[in-house]
């Protein structure tokens, strides 16, 4: 129980209901008492934790290119906040320790710009070789829009890409892999910016080499179709 030292207006020591009262060298002070903060263990919330480590392990890997593709959203938040919040409603699959990305999902840009037509990938001699239809005039495609290229290596984390790899008209482009890449697993995107920066379209994934912790999707497209990251060019 608090106790008054000096009538109603004065200073009081002790607890008075969320209130702690005391003095230190004739002066007067009041506390909030501390809340009792748990750590939050239950199975859903140990499950989203998982998945957003999952996520952001990802993101953190490709900040820049985040930020020209997701950078179309309305609603306040960073590109890189719009991207993690997709990702984790969309592409991790799995709870807690065991939450894996489905790299068939992932987005790595997201917009209104229309997208590639009839587009591949091949990984040989240490680059990846872009192919896709000039697909100039269908919607808001323009001839020189700008390529959006992106290779994650899921062995080690990391990723190289180009934000302006070629443009639509050109119909093809490469990115150099690092030699040490070689054998290793990737997921491979292609997405396209409009000229003058403002608009992306959705990319897609065109390669995606499985790793034994993933999602076995029979429809992958594993051939067919201030950070922590390498830009090159």
């Amino acid at each position: 129980m608090g106790k008054i030292n000096q009538g109603i207006l004065g200073g009081f020591s002790g607890k008075v209901g969320t209130v702690v009262g005391s003095t230190w060298k004739s002066i007067n002070y009041m506390r909030a008492l501390a809340v009792n903060v748990h750590d939050a263990k239950s199975e859903k919330q140990l499950c989203q934790r998982g998945k957003f480590r999952t996520v952001v392990n990802f993101t953190k890997t490709i900040t820049p290119f985040l930020r020209v593709g997701f950078q179309e959203h309305e609603d306040g938040r960073s590109a890189v906040n719009a991207a993690t919040s997709y990702l984790m409603l969309h592409a991790v699959e799995g709870c807690a320790d065991e939450a894996v990305l489905n790299f068939d999902k992932v987005r790595v840009s997201q917009g209104s710009l229309t997208a590639a037509a009839d587009a591949s990938a091949e990984v040989a001699a240490n680059k990846v070789t872009f192919s896709w239809t000039d697909n100039s005039g269908a919607g808001d495609a323009q001839a020189e829009d700008a390529a959006m290229v992106l290779a994650f290596n899921k062995d080690r984390q990391e990723a190289v890409y180009l934000l302006a790899a070629a443009t639509r008209a050109d119909g093809t482009a490469e990115l150099p892999l690092p030699t040490s890449w070689d054998g290793e697993a990737l997921a491979i995107y292609l997405a396209f910016c409009s000229a003058d920066g403002q608009h992306v379209s959705n990319s897609i994934c065109l390669h995606n080499d499985a790793l034994s912790t993933e999602p076995d999707d029979p429809d992958s497209g594993s051939g067919d179709e201030d950070d922590g990251d390498h830009q090159l060019g």
